[in-house]
């Protein structure tokens, strides 16, 4: 970790000429014995205001040195820029339901049972903002729940709701608020914003307070605000190196990775033409469409901040941004996620709160989703009963800049599914510079990566001899970490909704 001084933070972020504006007030710091003291609201306590974001990729922010180069994240740079980028977010499972699971309960898939997107919560699950609100906290959820795709009903944890359905829909959505459902005209990101400014107004004067925004966007498939549809024309889009069906890009990789782009989610699946079902454009609309729908969901993130700071609760208030998982735009021929490449399991992640976190901070540790209830219920100063049973950690000692024994790797597992089958049952172990993969249930080789001289994952080394102990020990340390956290059980569900991989010329 590091905690460089402005004029270091400012050369971070110099690729971009509205990065240069270094903006904002100066953060004012309160010292004592541990470190900064959490300013907060009415009796001591922090405002947290947690934004999730739905198939936002880590890299696909304005200050990523990766990012496309006409991609517009003012309000996601600012954060950078005022808090803390946590660089190596990553999360335990690269599919929603799962992961929102993760975030809500502080643990692993195998742990919460919340494998699919089709099912809901297993009766008794238990969500850490039930913990803020017997705490005294005044607690919100505004979006996309989708635990229960077919269920928008309110859940335990907060005072006031507002949801739709399932996936919902961009446009014109309908949320069911407190019990009752309305119809909104309108772009679904404006629309949650708007709810979420409302009632910010209103729980500001019975603070402390929590509010989880939950954006659809943005989720495939990608449609931008009709205000920006079009808005990256122009530009041309780039390739990755991994996409090019070429033998020098398979020939040690897994048969199902090569296979799996003529299947749903490969980048051969979306380029058969008109005589397709499927709905799915060519790749260099679903690239700009991404980079559109990013610079929306920004764009609102802004008012959110904006609001913050003209009401001064951004000097008491904790606001963390991150994705739900990440997403392939042609990486190994894929679009999509639930694999265990870079490009699905990480994550953007941001926190600021002036007085608490130094701008301009980065922090190098690997956090994951699971870290989040800990963290949160931490910088409330709530301390959870055992029960909790979380399997993850609170990284709020690395937003304060406090030294502080860290984990050396994180754990990653997928389940295959009957809707999307073209990815297989997956484990995976991941440390600061290796990879192993597992697949289960499939005629195939393992995955392992040197990600610090492959960082693109080209050249799996699973068969070179000289890796064969560090293999095994890695895969030894995988399934024993398994066990110890939980019944290595796989569930088999009966199938529920459609199967996907057969929409075409029907």
């Amino acid at each position: 970790m590091k905690h460089g001084a402005m004029d270091e933070a400012a050369g971070r972020f110099k690729r971009r000429e509205f990065l240069q504006l270094v903006g904002g007030g100066a953060a004012v710091f309160a010292m004592g014995g541990m470190g900064r003291r959490l300013v907060g609201s009415a009796g001591g306590k922090r405002n947290i205001i947690l934004i999730l974001s739905d198939d936002h990729r880590y890299d696909f922010m304005g200050f990523m040195p990766g990012a496309p180069e006409f991609l517009e994240t003012p309000s996601l740079d600012r954060m950078a820029r005022q808090g803390a980028h946590l660089a190596n977010a990553f999360v335990g499972t690269s599919l929603c339901s799962p992961s929102r699971a993760s975030i809500l309960t502080g643990r692993y898939m195998h742990n919460h049972g919340i494998v699919d997107n089709q099912r809901p919560e297993p009766p008794g699950t238990v969500f850490f903002p039930q913990y803020l609100q017997q705490a005294g906290y005044r607690t919100a959820f505004i979006g996309k729940w989708h635990m229960g795709h077919d269920s928008d009903d309110p859940r335990p944890g907060f005072d006031h709701w507002a949801a739709f359905k399932g996936q919902g829909e961009y446009f014109d959505p309908t949320l069911n608020i407190n019990g009752t459902r309305k119809t909104f005209t309108g772009y679904n990101t404006d629309i949650l914003t708007d709810q979420a400014l409302d009632w910010l107004k209103t729980a500001a004067d019975s603070s402390p307070f929590f509010l989880y925004l939950s954006f659809k966007a943005v989720h495939y498939p990608f449609e931008p605000a009709p205000r920006h549809r079009g808005r990256y024309d122009k530009f041309p889009v780039p390739r990755p190196e991994t996409m090019a069906n070429t033998e020098g890009n398979y020939q040690t990789q897994p048969h199902w990775v090569r296979e799996r782009r003529y299947s749903i989610h490969g980048v051969d699946h979306m380029e058969t033409g008109p005589y397709d079902n499927d709905p799915v454009p060519d790749f260099d609309d679903l690239y700009r469409r991404f980079c559109e729908t990013v610079h929306g969901l920004d764009e609102n993130i802004g008012r959110i901040l904006d609001h913050l700071d003209r009401t001064d609760l951004s000097k008491s208030t904790l606001v963390i941004y991150m994705g739900d998982n990440g997403f392939a735009l042609g990486e190994h021929g894929f679009y999509d996620k639930r694999d265990a490449f870079e490009e699905s399991i990480r994550i953007p992640m941001l926190a600021c709160a002036p007085g608490m976190i130094q701008p301009g901070t980065t922090i190098e540790p690997m956090v994951q989703n699971i870290d989040l209830a800990p963290t949160i219920l931490d910088a409330a100063g709530i301390q959870p009963p055992a029960k909790a049973a979380f399997d993850g950690r609170s990284f709020l000692p690395l937003l304060l800049g406090r030294k502080t024994p860290w984990r050396d790797h994180v754990l990653y597992e997928y389940y295959w599914e009957w809707n999307f089958p073209a990815t297989p049952t997956t484990f995976a172990i991941r440390t600061d510079r290796y990879k192993y993969i597992y697949y289960h249930g499939i005629w195939d080789h393992d995955g392992f990566y040197d990600l610090r001289t492959d960082p693109h994952e080209r050249h799996n080394l699973i068969t070179i001899p000289a890796y064969k102990d560090q293999i095994e020990a890695l895969k030894t340390q995988l399934f024993a970490e398994l066990q110890s956290r939980g019944p290595l059980t796989i569930p088999v569900l009966p199938p529920t909704g459609e199967r996907l991989d057969q929409r075409k010329n029907r």
